[in-house]
Formats: structure tokens, C-alpha cells, sequence
């Protein structure tokens, strides 16, 4: 099969629809969420919104059509996620949230569990939310460790046909839903007698079982309501649990691979923005010389060296991505590529595209400051490079027969 870099006309379709729709509606959001101080009441603007791209079938071009939804290929989410993540790329991830969620449904999930859990997911109404609840206030990056170690200290104890669970769990979106009482399904990472395990609980169980500690007030993504909770006694069905006890570990780890893969494409896109903004300044400001300061060969090595790397990580999550949808081989290495280095390279660009504009780019109501914080947040989320994903290639590098070629296609 040739390949080809080429959008065909229904990607250039997806990107016209997301581009018209970002314009409509993100960007006026992403002002208002700027402009708000209360991290809930930030959360409730976006809701209007939420619902409008449920109706347009946004949320369900995220689920697999072997699910039930609309979603083919990794190259049509990153395109439709570079355009929303250049206006608000919080909103995106609020939406987004059955992609980690869920995906260890897919996995390994039994019929009746892949109907009941995508079904809310495959509405055209309402604001349906789903967190995956990973990680704790006491640090993740060891999650997996066993006793005597602490590791995941959440606690799922068997009751007869149910599961108790308590523990505490933060930064995952929207854990505690719109209201309090969390959102229509939580996939809980949690240490069941087995060993770590997930159940997903729906908000029926979750209702009045929730306890908010804190909501977050974060530098960027500031739309994403970002909490603490407490989780006391939530019981759910023992039917409820995903594959068998002490299955967690791996599921946890595939179920990142699509959002780490996602990281790329976020990185891109405050990249392409903070770009623009340097572009535009540069060719237009002469800052009291005689020509404008892209003609001075220091401002335009800077845009050359920033274009360049703008590309290389777009193709590196567009592949990825690809990767992950299809299930290749190749994606759990590819999206911890692009997560590590779509992250960094995406923090280092907007760092230098700022020099281009000089002090005037120090100010809280210049947009390059904004696209800098939202650069900073993803060498640290959806596993931080250090404590998880650097880890995670180390151990991937160490595999018994590992060849450095797989990745690429020409092993």
C-alpha cells in the first residue's frame, strides 16, 4: 500500500467542519473561561457548548465504529483534534474523556459491558462525561508497585455480588461530573484483592458517594474542571469489573496510549498558534529599525527552526495516532514518542517563538503567554515524561527480541 501525505477530500471535509465549529463557538469560549476566576463556574460555560458538539456528533466520532461510533482512522481524530486544540484545546479534553475511559472496554470488556458502558457515549444530546480515575494525591508513577510499597491506595473490597470502594483520586477531568455526583461512568484504577484491577462504576453508584477535596485552578487548560475527590463506599455490581483481578496494570497502560499519542497533536497545535503570533509580529513590526525584524537573520532563524519542528511532530502524531487506531504493533512505542517528544519540542518552540516578540509577550493578555502555559502542562500530563513515560520506553527498550526498526515499518 503507497503512502501518501495527502488529506483526501473527506479529511479536508473534517477539517473544515472542526475549523468552522472552533470558530463559532471555541474561541468566544476560550475568552470567557479566561476571563472567569471559579474553576466550577469556568467548567459550567463550556457545558452549552458540550452539548451543541454532542448534537453535532462530535462525541461520537470519537468511539470506533466496531462500537458503535464514527470513529476509522487516528489521521481524522488528530485532524479534528489540532483544530479544536488551537481554541480550546481544555474543552477537548473534557469531551474527550471516553477515549481513555473506555478504551480498556473495548479491550477486554464482555458484551453486555461494551453495550451498557459505550451507549451513553453514542447519544446526540446531553453532556455525557467519563473519567478514567488513574491517578492519587500521593503520586501514580509507581501505581502498579505491591506491598509493602504504597502504589495505588485506592481499595476495592469484595461484598458478595458487589465491590466496595474507597480511596482518593485526582486530575483526571471531571471526576466529580457537572454536579458533584461524579459523571456517567468512572473506570477506577484500584487495588482489589487480586491485585490492581479496574471497575467501572456509573454515576448511579457514584451519586452521593463523592466527596469534592478541591477543584484545581489551573494555569491553563482552565476550562477542564480538574479535581480531588474522595470516593467513599462506592458499590458496584461485581459484574462490573473489566477483564479478571490484577488485569489493571496492562489494561492502564493501553488505555493511555491513544490520549499519550493525543499529546502530540495539542503540542502542535500551540505550537501552530504561538506561531502565528510571532509570524504576524515579525513581519509586521520594524521596532523603531527600517525593516520589519523577519529581514534580521537571528528573528528569522528562530520562525525557520520553529516551522520545521512544527512539522516533524505533526507527521510523528499523525503516525502515531494511526498507529494506535489500527492497532499496529508499533503504537505503544510510536505514542510514547510522540508523548515525550511532541511535549518537549512543543514547550521549547513556544519558549523561542516568545523571544521573537520580546518583553511584550511577558504580559498575562498576550496570547503567546497562554499557548506557553498550555505547553508546560503536557511534558506533565497523561503520564509525566519522567516519572512515567521515559520509564515506560526504558522498559519497552529491554524487552527480550526488541528491534530498533519495528517502530519504523523496516525491521
Amino acid at each position: 500500500m503507497a503512502v501518501s501525505f495527502s488529506l483526501s477530500p473527506e479529511q479536508k471535509q473534517i477539517k473544515d467542519i472542526a475549523r468552522r465549529f472552533a470558530e463559532e463557538n471555541l474561541r468566544e469560549l476560550a475568552r470567557l473561561v479566561k476571563d472567569e476566576s471559579d474553576p466550577v463556574a469556568r467548567a459550567e460555560l463550556a457545558r452549552p457548548v458540550f452539548e451543541k458538539a454532542v448534537q453535532e456528533g462530535f462525541l461520537k466520532a470519537l468511539i470506533p465504529q466496531p462500537f458503535g461510533g464514527e470513529a476509522s482512522s487516528g489521521v481524522d481524530a488528530a485532524i479534528l483534534m489540532e483544530e479544536w486544540a488551537c481554541y480550546s484545546p481544555d474543552f477537548l479534553i473534557s469531551l474527550a474523556g471516553p477515549l481513555i475511559a473506555l478504551a480498556p472496554v473495548y479491550q477486554v470488556g464482555t458484551p453486555e459491558q461494551i453495550e451498557r458502558f459505550v451507549a451513553p457515549f453514542l447519544t446526540d444530546h446531553g453532556a455525557p462525561l467519563a473519567a478514567m480515575a488513574y491517578s492519587e494525591p500521593e503520586g501514580s508513577a509507581n501505581f502498579a508497585a505491591p506491598p509493602p510499597a504504597a502504589g495505588t491506595r485506592t481499595v476495592a473490597v469484595r461484598d458478595g455480588d458487589s465491590y466496595v470502594i474507597n480511596g482518593r483520586k485526582a486530575w483526571s477531568s471531571h471526576l466529580s461530573g457537572w454536579d458533584g455526583d461524579g459523571p456517567d461512568l468512572m473506570t477506577i484504577v484500584c487495588r482489589a484483592p487480586g491485585g490492581i484491577s479496574l471497575i467501572v462504576a456509573e454515576r448511579e453508584h457514584l451519586a452521593g458517594r463523592i466527596e469534592v477535596e478541591e477543584h484545581y485552578d489551573l494555569p491553563a487548560l482552565r476550562g477542564c474542571l480538574t479535581s480531588r475527590v474522595r470516593l467513599r463506599d462506592v458499590r458496584v455490581p461485581a459484574a462490573n469489573l473489566l477483564g479478571e483481578e490484577g488485569q489493571g496494570v496492562q489494561l492502564v497502560h493501553n488505555a493511555f496510549l491513544g490520549s499519550g499519542a493525543s499529546i502530540a497533536v495539542f503540542a502542535v497545535a500551540a505550537m501552530r498558534q504561538a506561531f502565528a503570533v510571532a509570524f504576524e509580529f515579525a513581519s509586521t513590526q520594524n521596532r523603531g529599525g527600517a525593516v520589519p525584524i523577519i529581514d534580521h537573520q537571528s528573528v528569522a532563524d528562530i520562525l525557520a527552526t520553529a516551522k520545521g519542528k512544527i512539522e516533524a511532530v505533526r507527521l510523528l502524531g499523525w503516525r502515531a495516532l494511526d498507529a494506535v487506531v489500527s492497532g499496529d504493533p508499533s503504537a505503544p512505542e510510536l505514542a510514547i514518542h510522540a508523548k515525550i517528544l511532541g511535549s518537549e519540542i512543543g514547550y521549547e518552540v513556544v519558549s523561542e517563538l516568545i523571544k521573537v516578540v520580546g518583553v511584550q509577550a511577558y504580559d498575562t493578555s498576550n496570547p503567546l503567554f497562554g499557548y506557553l502555559c498550555e505547553a508546560f502542562a503536557y511534558p506533565l500530563i497523561e503520564g509525566s515524561n519522567i516519572g512515567v513515560r521515559k520509564r515506560q520506553l526504558h522498559d519497552l527498550f529491554r524487552t527480550p527480541g526488541y528491534n530498533p526498526l519495528s517502530a519504523s515499518g523496516l525491521a
